[in-house]
């Protein structure tokens, strides 16, 4: 029996912050889907985006594998669902009644539970075969809905929304010590002086070799990963999600930060998502609220969404640089492996030199951004592999058709 995790096409809707990673692997409410998972204690495998394979197969390796045929499933998953107490326990019932059939969000498969009988059949590697198989068995609607991230912004809504019960759920399933009321640490963390933590709207959390600055204020609910800095004079606070190896300051409100990021200076940063190997220049800050004060209406692509949210900040995709001073405007995409300059009034595409305020959007090159990734690699003492280099590579073809062209050039 084993458990079979799936991306649909709406992943695509979560772009930029699924470009470089799965939809399983985001960051949201101190945890990533994967982890509940691996919490049901069965075989996982997972069919990812054909460019996404070998960095997973490298990054993951608690992962069984891809797909293969004749592989026995028992549960079926959607790499969209929310990372939360609900799902684990809702997945446990599925897997605990055994009862085929599919448990839907909008008309999406969210979870199903597969027949004995009924073995993956050849050629499903990849997710619309895997979706193709599960229609052909005509499996009956269960009752009940799992949540799912639809659009970006979810991200930042269920992340406030279930960060409390599931920092709960890590520090019973955890060793920690706990230094105060509510502050639970891992081995090796050192807290500087007079270092202010607040839990009294939920729990600090900060795992093994973290180090946090003097002078810093921590507000609960806060996880942050394994070897992460938080640089002196921080203000941290009111559902923050931090992912290991990371280097923060400045403030930082109601935000998630995956692994290997930078935000080490002053600014503000609040209700966004930023994804890995970002560097936030100094002074860098978003805007979270509108002049009016009014629901934020954000701009996925083509489409229009009204996300429901007074309080919405900006998405940055992996890779992405910020200049000192950078000042990003309410709701904001950017793409990944973008250089940000300026006043950021609009979504940003991938592989852009983004300078509209100065008068200029011209498209990267792909040669400095894998030059770049060596460099900032470098500083982290981590060992660039062909599939963080292919990575690159397979970005920037992926994202062709929204890089900035030479016509493009604004005159100044």
């Amino acid at each position: 029996m084993s458990i079979l995790l799936f991306e649909d096409l709406l992943v695509e809707r979560l772009s930029p912050i699924t470009l470089a990673r799965p939809a399983w692997a985001i960051s949201c409410g101190a945890m990533r889907l994967i982890d509940l998972l691996v919490e049901l204690d069965r075989p996982i495998y997972a069919a990812v985006r054909p460019h996404l394979r070998d960095l997973v197969a490298a990054d993951f390796p608690l992962l069984t594998g891809k797909p293969v045929e004749g592989l026995d499933v028992d549960l079926l998953v959607n790499a969209r669902v929310v990372p939360c107490q609900e799902t684990r326990l809702a997945l446990r019932k599925l897997l605990a009644e055994g009862k085929p059939g599919v448990i839907e969000h909008d008309g999406a498969i969210a979870a199903a539970i597969i027949p004995a009988e009924h073995l993956l059949p050849a050629n499903t590697a990849d997710s619309d075969a895997i979706l193709q198989w599960v229609d052909d068995l005509d499996l009956p609607v269960l009752p009940g809905e799992l949540p799912c991230l639809d659009y970006p912004h979810d991200v930042v809504r269920y992340n406030k929304q279930h960060i409390n019960e599931n920092l709960e759920h890590r520090i019973a399933a955890e060793t920690y010590q706990q230094l105060g009321d509510g502050l639970f640490v891992a081995d090796g963390v050192t807290i500087g002086k007079q270092v202010v933590c607040d839990s009294s709207a939920g729990p600090i959390v900060l795992e093994r070799d973290v180090t946090v600055g003097h002078l810093s204020v921590l507000t609960g609910p806060i996880y942050i990963g394994h070897t992460s800095r938080i640089a002196p004079h921080a203000v941290i606070k009111d559902a923050v999600t931090i992912g290991h190896t990371t280097k923060i300051g400045g403030e930082v409100v109601v935000s998630v930060i995956e692994p290997y990021s930078n935000k080490q200076h002053h600014g503000f940063l609040g209700h966004s998502h930023v994804g890995s190997w970002v560097n936030l220049g100094a002074g860098t800050s978003n805007s979270d609220l509108k002049n009016t004060y009014g629901l934020i209406n954000a701009q996925y692509g083509q489409q229009r969404v009204a996300t429901g949210m007074q309080l919405l900040g900006c998405f940055l995709g992996d890779y992405c640089k910020t200049a000192i001073n950078t000042s990003i405007f309410t709701g904001k995409t950017v793409g990944v492996c973008s250089m940000l300059y300026g006043f950021v009034t609009t979504n940003v595409p991938s592989f852009a030199n983004y300078a509209r305020s100065l008068g200029q959007v011209t498209a990267s090159n792909i040669e400095v951004m894998l030059k770049t990734q060596e460099r900032m690699f470098a500083r982290r003492g981590v060992q660039p592999r062909e599939c963080d280099r292919q990575l690159i590579r397979d970005l920037h073809a992926l994202t062709r058709g929204e890089h900035p062209q030479q016509d493009d050039m604004l005159s100044l």
